[in-house]
């Protein structure tokens, strides 16, 4: 294969000697494609921006790296990265290398080792909400991530940003989206103290060791990744948080069936951040109403080009009814008072 024997010359040029290479394609990665490298003694992961994306797509790639490799010495829980390439002739597209990482991610099922270990399935949440709290202490300005940062008026920015989104697709009508971002302008708080922001943090893009006590090895898929409000993180990851019968909401990351007992509550959660982090949550309802807002908005993208006929995923279809779940649970967390 051609394109392998060309990232094996690259990677030898790079790191020295005349290494063979193998290379399998793996699933997962998101936007981006990922295979799994194999040289000498060295076991990586490499995150290839999908062929035939648009200048942007590809730069996101080297973005994300860019962002890797600022925060390596830092206290964070990241796969390492190794080099990355934007000449799309070694390898098809711009791409990143970074270690492999023996850990998994919690999605169709828990790892059969905590199924067997009683008291680890809230080890899991609370390792997810400390990791967190170690990202957002990152010294993003001492890292030389300051031209990453447009701090002011973020809050102010994503709502904007997130109605102009939703008005621009030609689809259904939503009054109740559009009366949950009237509320959400109205009601914005004052902005967070700048940090590092993953952008699309929750269980299913954090890797655990397969064995039990749970253990946090590494947060993965950083092509969201920001200089931000912290809360929008945390409030993110709480979409997420296992529902009523221990399966994840919106059936977004399978149904893991974790031990509710054993479980930490959405508000410990919080507090659990409160107490690692340092800030101040008391506004933490209006994150989740926005949180559950903006991934509506974004599912509702997807599902206006199913019914227009521009796409052809089965998965997109689906996406219909969890955009009615979300704006119901965001209006609901208002109606309550929770926000």
């Amino acid at each position: 294969m051609k394109e392998v024997a060309a990232l094996e010359n690259y990677l030898d040029e790079r790191l020295g000697g005349r290494v063979p290479l193998i290379v399998t394609a793996m699933p997962g990665g998101g936007s981006c494609e990922i295979f799994a490298l194999d040289r000498g003694d060295d076991r990586w992961v490499l995150r290839r921006a999908p062929r035939h994306a648009s200048s942007s797509t590809a730069h996101d790639v080297l973005r994300e790296f860019r962002i890797l490799d600022a925060v390596k010495d830092e206290p964070v829980r990241i796969a390492r990265p190794v080099l990355c390439c934007d000449d799309p002739a070694v390898f098809g597209s711009p791409f990143y290398v970074m270690a492999r990482v023996d850990g998994v991610p919690v999605r169709k099922a828990i790892p059969l080792a905590w199924a067997t270990a009683p008291g680890t399935h809230g080890r899991a949440l609370d390792q997810l909400i400390d990791a967190l709290a170690e990202i957002h202490a990152v010294d993003w300005k001492r890292c030389g991530l300051d031209d990453f940062a447009h701090p002011e008026r973020y809050l102010s920015r994503q709502v904007t940003r997130w109605i102009g989104q939703l008005e621009s697709y030609d689809g259904r009508d939503l009054p109740t989206a559009r009366l949950i971002g009237e509320w959400l302008d109205a009601r914005r708080p004052a902005d967070q103290p700048a940090t590092l922001a993953h952008g699309d943090y929750k269980l299913d893009n954090v890797l655990f060791a397969p064995d039990a006590p749970p253990r946090l090895l590494a947060v993965v898929d950083w092509e969201m990744a920001s200089i931000g409000d912290p809360l929008v993180d945390l409030a993110w990851a709480l979409i997420f948080h296992p529902g009523p019968d221990g399966t994840m909401p919106l059936g977004m990351v399978g149904e893991p069936r974790f031990a509710l007992d054993e479980l930490p509550s959405g508000p410990a959660l919080v507090d659990r951040y409160a107490e690692r982090s340092g800030r101040n949550v008391a506004d933490i309802g209006w994150y989740e109403v926005f949180s559950r807002w903006k991934l509506a908005i974004v599912l509702e993208g997807s599902y206006a080009k199913f019914v227009r006929g521009q796409s052809d995923n089965p998965v997109h279809e689906l996406f219909g009814p969890q955009v009615d779940l979300l704006l119901a649970g965001a209006s609901a967390l208002i109606e309550r008072g929770d926000a």
